[in-house]
């Protein structure tokens, strides 16, 4: 296109947030020489009054082009379009009176996101919106000054339904679960079989779908076939739940998620850049997520940073680190022993190798016996 990086532009003391864009046409259109953006961290879920968005728009209207996104696809606020002589002028108005930062660019900690969480959702298991904001400010020093091998993000969910996606777009997703079992009320549950109780809390009325059927649209549906119906109750094999939350979002009255909850965290999922699209392998199933999440701060977050800082190739992820070097080596940073779960398919994919000293009695291994064995 005409839209040239043209060497680095931003604001003093920031290595991030800030997007040049210099147009190769610029005699031509001399309005539109220069054509930064600028990314603007959002408020923890999106939570907006008109008050500031008015406030936001006059500001862009004022020095750029008029022109926003909202959102991009990390979650901030997007200003699209103006010149190098007034970024200053805006970042000082952002700061000083919006109370308002930049958010994340370049090969840095871009700008957390996270759901709605407990402000609206009777699903969240951890306080989604606590988590991200207290994240955000203890890793400012990542978020602005661009030192990693490329790009990482954060997102918050906080449940399974997964409402931002992280589990398909974040470097280390947090997703919010349970451990003990699924709460049933079975007298609701016979409402819904009895239809005095409307399913997926009424979110597909105006259509006659029939009589609800809980065999075929719940227990059929259930991933890892864990319900059953037993003299008229619902029953549920929770150590086979892998918490789908289909059950949950077809009866909200009837069950609910447990009391003891957390995060289960999830790394390396990313879009197609140096490799193809990755979803999240699932690294952490549980962790209690209480502020100042220290625990998760010190045991999972700096040693994946450190290793990945020191062996990660320039632009590569972190989900295209782990392919590389293997998910025992991952798992050797975290300190964390290999579960059957981490293998995908058996023998397809061996990324778990003893160590002779995790073996009694030791072994050893020559390429003789292999080669009786493998022949070339």
């Amino acid at each position: 296109t005409h839209w040239k990086h043209g060497g680095i532009v931003g604001v003093f003391g920031y290595g991030g947030g800030v997007i040049g864009r210099y147009s190769d046409l610029q005699d031509k259109f001399p309005s539109i020489a220069h054509f930064h953006t600028l990314r603007v961290n959002q408020p923890a879920s999106k939570f907006y009054n008109t008050e500031y968005l008015r406030t936001l728009c006059d500001l862009w209207e004022f020095r750029g082009s008029g022109m926003m996104n909202m959102h991009g696809s990390t979650g901030d606020i997007i200003f699209l379009g103006t010149f190098t002589e007034q970024l200053e002028p805006i970042f000082f108005e952002l700061g000083h009176v919006l109370q308002q930062d930049l958010g994340g660019s370049g090969s840095n900690l871009r700008t957390p996101s996270c759901c709605l969480g407990k402000a609206r959702c009777e699903w969240s298991c951890y306080d989604t919106q606590d988590m991200c904001y207290e994240l955000t400010h203890h890793y400012q020093d990542e978020l602005h000054r661009p030192q990693f091998p490329y790009k990482f993000k954060f997102k918050f969910d906080g449940c399974p339904n997964c409402c931002v996606a992280s589990i398909a777009r974040a470097d280390m997703s947090f997703i919010g679960t349970w451990k003990d079992n699924i709460r049933i009320d079975q007298k609701a549950v016979k409402a819904y079989m009895g239809g005095e109780i409307v399913p997926n809390g009424g979110a597909h009325k105006g259509k006659d779908w029939g009589k609800f059927d809980l065999q075929k649209e719940v227990i059929d549906l259930c991933p890892t076939n864990c319900m059953w119906l037993e003299s008229g109750k619902l029953k549920i094999d929770d150590k086979e739940c892998n918490r789908c939350m289909h059950c949950i979002n077809v009866m909200p009255q009837a069950l609910w998620p447990g009391k003891e909850t957390g995060v289960s965290i999830l790394l390396g999922a990313k879009a197609p850049i140096l490799e193809g699209a990755q979803m999240a392998l699932l690294t952490i199933p549980f962790i209690t997520a209480e502020s100042p999440y220290d625990n998760i701060k010190e045991k999972v977050i700096e040693p994946v940073w450190d290793w990945w800082m020191e062996e990660g190739k320039n632009r590569e992820r972190l989900g295209e680190l782990i392919q590389r070097q293997g998910i025992q080596k991952l798992l050797d940073v975290l300190g964390i022993p290999p579960m059957p779960q981490v293998v995908k398919e058996p023998r397809s994919n061996p990324y778990i190798f003893w160590k002779e000293e995790d073996v009694p009695g030791g072994f050893s291994r020559t390429i003789d016996d292999y080669r009786t064995r493998h022949k070339r």
